[in-house]
């Protein structure tokens, strides 16, 4: 049985781009013949998403995955390629499309900003045409499930950044859409909120086998939430599979971290791969493909007065940061 909600093949867009030129005749020239050149945002990318999966979609700034994202939710259309999302191509069967989808933009709110978010989650009933009864036992679940029962009647501009969040989710969330589209659902949260953020996006997606597709860049966002990772950069995808590979993409590698007894000089550490540094501690990374671990740790213990010292993975963070420069 075929299980793939998303499935896109050889997506590109192409953008139009004026190329400037410095000087005043240059300006005057242009406004009679202007040279135009063609710009790749996404190119052949192709991307497979099972149902009742949560995956991770990364990227650095100007990678094109906002893009991407739009191409996949029919606000634009593609220049070549193919997109079959819930079995709808999304650009030509849109208003049917978007009665199955769910999208929340950490950084654009859906909510009214003078009115209080119960008066949003009615409208938007009325727009996806929800039953009352389906609509009372929906809102009666997101209230206990988000703690939100004493913020959905006061306006929304009272309200702290993390209940609008959780109000925003109940937006995306209400007409029981099978997949959701987040971007940055924990931008500017605080380490309490997240937290909620999160375990309610693994409880929707246990209990309901909704599909969540999540923009993000805090790192802990797809270490606590997704099973597989995308990454795309400069329009194209270079990483497409799961967290545990990500985060042995350098097995190869192990970092030793070292605290000295006191302050060292770091040139004493030359002929070493120092990839952190303080006044009393060292990060080290170690290629194991040149040098024994056990050797390598045996060599500083004796070279230097070492308070503590441990062995580590790569951390993810370096790992994608390495993939971004690559």
């Amino acid at each position: 049985m075929n299980d793939t909600i998303i499935e896109v093949r050889g997506l590109t867009k192409t953008f139009k781009k004026i190329k400037k030129k410095e000087g005043f005749l240059s300006s005057i020239r242009s406004l009679v013949s202007r040279e135009v050149e063609h710009v790749n945002s996404v190119s052949d990318v192709n991307l497979s998403i099972r149902k009742g999966e949560i995956r991770g979609l990364i990227g650095p700034n100007g990678a094109g995955k906002s893009t991407t994202i739009k191409m996949m939710s029919g606000i634009l259309h593609p220049s070549e390629g193919t997109v079959n999302v819930l079995g709808f191509t999304p650009w030509l069967e849109r208003e049917r499309f978007v009665r199955h989808l769910g999208v929340l933009f950490g950084q654009k709110s859906q909510l009214w900003w003078d009115l209080p978010p119960i008066d949003t989650f009615a409208l938007n009933k009325e727009m996806y045409r929800i039953p009352d009864e389906k609509y009372k036992e929906r809102m009666a679940y997101f209230k206990e499930l988000l703690q939100i029962g004493h913020v959905v009647n006061q306006p929304v501009r009272t309200l702290s950044l993390g209940e609008r969040m959780k109000c925003e989710l109940v937006c995306a969330l209400l007409h029981e859409p099978a997949l959701i589209f987040l971007d940055e659902p924990t931008i500017g949260l605080d380490i309490v909120s997240k937290e909620t953020i999160r375990r309610f996006i693994k409880q929707m997606n246990k209990e309901q086998g909704t599909t969540f597709l999540v923009t993000t860049h805090d790192l802990a966002d797809l270490e606590n939430l997704c099973d597989n990772v995308t990454i795309i950069n400069k329009g194209k995808v270079v990483f497409d599979d799961s967290m545990e590979t990500l985060s042995t993409y350098f097995a190869n590698s192990k970092i030793i971290e070292v605290k000295f007894n006191k302050p060292l000089d770091p040139s004493k550490l030359e002929g070493y791969n120092v990839i952190a540094w303080g006044q009393q501690s060292a990060q080290i990374e170690i290629d194991l493909t040149k040098n024994d671990i056990k050797r390598s740790v045996y060599e500083i213990l004796d070279r230097f007065q070492v308070a503590d010292i441990n062995i580590t993975n790569i951390p993810i963070e370096q790992v994608i940061k390495h993939i971004y420069s690559a």
